[in-house]
C-alpha cells in the first residue's frame, strides 16, 4: 500500500493543479469506500482550496468551509485529468475544478476514504491521537527514547505504532532498522539513547530519500502523472528474502511481526 513518501509525492503532484482553485462539482460514482463518502460532500462546491497538506497518510484539501480528507487505502491512486479522459474501472470519485482540472480517485479495493470534515481537523477522531510527523522537529531522538522506556514490544512494531510516530510504515521501518544495525525483534525499551539518536536521523533520511526518488514502486501505486516511483531501486532489505545482504553477503531472513513481513540481515542486525 502507499506509505508516507508515496502520499507526500502525491501531495506534491496535485498541489500545483488544485491550490487556489475553486471546486465546481463533485461526482460520486460509488460512495462505499472504507467509510461511506460523507453525504454532505456537496458542501465543498464553490469552495477554494486554500492549502494542500498531509497528515500521516491522509491528504487534506483545506477550504474556507471545511477540509476534504482523502486516503488512498491499499490500492488507491489520484490523477489530474481533463473532462475528456475516459472512465476506468474503479474510478469512484471526481473533484471537478474545471474542464481541464479534475482530481479523480481510482480505488479497486475501496479501502480508501473521501471525507468532508467541518470541525477542527485536529480534533477529528482520525487525527486526535496521532503521533508526530517523522520529518518535523517534534519527532526527535529524545522524544523517541522517552516514549520507548519500559516498552517490551519489538522495535519494529514500536516504530509502526501511529500513536508513537506516523507514517513509518513497513517498508521504511525495515530499511531504517537495517541501516541502524538494529535487530527488529529487540524490545524498544532495551535500546540505548545513543542508538535512538542514530535511528531517528536514519528514519528521517530514509523517508526524505524516498520522497526525493518519487516514492517506492509498488504494484498499486503510480504518481499523479502516471510515472512510477523509483525508490524501490534503493531498497536494501525489504522484499529481498533469501537474497544476499549487500553489506556482508549473508542470506537475508524474513519473519512475520504483527502480520507484516520483516526482512533483515541476521549478521548486520545482531543487536
Amino acid at each position: 500500500m502507499p506509505e508516507l513518501p508515496e502520499v507526500e509525492v502525491c501531495r506534491l503532484g496535485i498541489k500545483p493543479h488544485v491550490l487556489n482553485q475553486t471546486v465546481r462539482d463533485v461526482i460520486v460514482r460509488n460512495p462505499n469506500m472504507r467509510w461511506p463518502i460523507t453525504p454532505t460532500i456537496d458542501e465543498i462546491i464553490d469552495c477554494s482550496v486554500l492549502e494542500v497538506q498531509r497528515r500521516s497518510k491522509y491528504l487534506l484539501l483545506i477550504t474556507q468551509k471545511g477540509t476534504l480528507v482523502l486516503h488512498l487505502g491499499m490500492s488507491g491512486t489520484l490523477r489530474i485529468i481533463n473532462k475528456d479522459t475516459p472512465l476506468k474501472k474503479h474510478d469512484h470519485f471526481d473533484l471537478v475544478f474545471g474542464d481541464d482540472v479534475i482530481l479523480r480517485l481510482n480505488d479497486p479495493r475501496r479501502f480508501g476514504a473521501v471525507l468532508w470534515v467541518t470541525e477542527n481537523i485536529n480534533e477529528h477522531p482520525l487525527f486526535i491521537k496521532l503521533g508526530p510527523e517523522p520529518l518535523l522537529e517534534d519527532f526527535s531522538s529524545d522524544y523517541l527514547y522517552q516514549q520507548s522506556r519500559k516498552k517490551t514490544v519489538p522495535i519494529k512494531t514500536f516504530l509502526m505504532n501511529n500513536h508513537i510516530v506516523v507514517g513509518v510504515g513497513n517498508i521504511y521501518a525495515n530499511e531504517a532498522l537495517f541501516q541502524a544495525g538494529i535487530n527488529p525483534l529487540k524490545p524498544a525499551g532495551k535500546i540505548t539513547k545513543k542508538r535512538y539518536q542514530a535511528l531517528t536521523q536514519i528514519i528521517k533520511d530514509v523517508l526524505k530519500t524516498a520522497i526525493k526518488q518519487g516514492g517506492t514502486t509498488l504494484k498499486d501505486f503510480t504518481q499523479v502523472d502516471g510515472k512510477p516511483g523509483y525508490f524501490a531501486q534503493k531498497l536494501m532489505v525489504y522484499g529481498r528474502k533469501g537474497e544476499k545482504c549487500y553489506t556482508c553477503e549473508d542470506e537475508l531472513k524474513e519473519i512475520k511481526q504483527a502480520g507484516r513481513a520483516t526482512t533483515f540481515c541476521p549478521t548486520c542486525q545482531k543487536s
